[in-house]
């Protein structure tokens, strides 16, 4: 607020928004100016060793790292405030500290199993190519599981799988069951027990998956053009709206959609290259091009 008087009602209660750089009455609305010049520090940085200086909080809090990011670490360079090489003696002592350091951050049975998750969780998403994003979700779903005591009696690779499959589907960003079982090196059957208990016990909200969202990946995997996957995704929403796809799975479907785009645009792909893609079999691949072709009227020579 200030005591600068408004030319139009005559008030004295004039609203600065900084966002806007506006000064308006409280009274009426009356704009009074629209050009303030912020007076403050200029926080914004151009490179990397501006933003470094110019930072006023330390890093983000990150679920994914075993302290969430906020753990002091002791440097191993070996040097002192100064730059000076340590002594012999003293760099012994620091490594010492160093090592006790680390198992103290991890003296619980919770921090251990958190250190051996937050691992298997970093390297099944590299495998998948997960997004940061969703990393850190599953990070945090994990941490929710583990302070509900729901990993209890089950493998912890087998949760980090179902963790990452539930969030994958949350985010649209779809992965399979045999991707996670792949990457994993766990079996479908384990880690889709395991999922439906997470769901059934944490109430997930896990929205069914819709077969449109494996297009692009399917098609980028097969060199095939934008056009195609245009082609399918609008084969598939055909599809849906007829009920066609209900109680099939959302892979095959995708897949042999796909697969039909591919031969009306003239970008023909074998089933057995389309099959190997999508993770289902070519009879797989060939009974739901049928349906689809059938109950589409779709006119295509294969």
């Amino acid at each position: 607020m200030s005591d600068t008087k408004c030319p139009e009602c005559g008030a004295t209660k004039i609203y600065r928004d900084e966002e806007m750089g506006e000064a308006v009455c409280a009274k009426c609305g009356l704009v009074l100016s629209d050009d303030n010049v912020d007076l403050g520090k200029e926080w914004r940085s151009f490179d990397s060793d501006q933003m470094e200086e110019r930072a006023r909080t330390g890093s983000p809090m990150k679920y994914v790292k075993l302290n969430k990011g906020l753990v002091t670490m002791i440097d191993r360079r070996g040097t002192d405030l100064r730059g000076n090489k340590l002594s012999s003696k003293s760099r012994a002592q620091m490594y010492r500290l160093i090592k006790w350091h680390k198992r103290a951050s991890i003296s619980s049975s919770m921090q251990r199993n958190l250190s051996i998750a937050l691992t298997e969780l970093r390297r099944v998403a590299s495998y998948l190519n997960i997004p940061e994003q969703l990393i850190e979700a599953a990070a945090l779903l994990y941490r929710q599981t583990v302070k509900k005591g729901l990993i209890r009696g089950r493998l912890i690779e087998a949760v980090v799988a179902a963790v990452l499959y539930a969030v994958c589907r949350n985010y649209n960003v779809p992965r399979t069951l045999n991707e996670m079982a792949e990457a994993s090196g766990l079996t479908k059957k384990e880690i889709g027990r395991t999922y439906r208990f997470l769901v059934r016990e944490l109430k997930l909200n896990v929205p069914l998956t819709n077969p449109v969202h494996y297009i692009p990946r399917f098609a980028s995997e097969l060199n095939l053009s934008g056009e195609v996957q245009e082609e399918g995704r609008k084969l598939l929403e055909k599809a849906i709206e007829q009920g066609l796809i209900s109680g099939r799975g959302p892979t095959g479907v995708a897949a042999a959609a796909v697969y039909i785009a591919g031969l009306l645009k003239g970008e023909r792909r074998t089933q057995k290259e389309v099959a190997n893609v999508a993770g289902v079999t070519e009879v797989t691949i060939r009974n739901r091009y049928r349906e689809l072709k059938k109950r589409l009227n779709i006119e295509v020579v294969a």
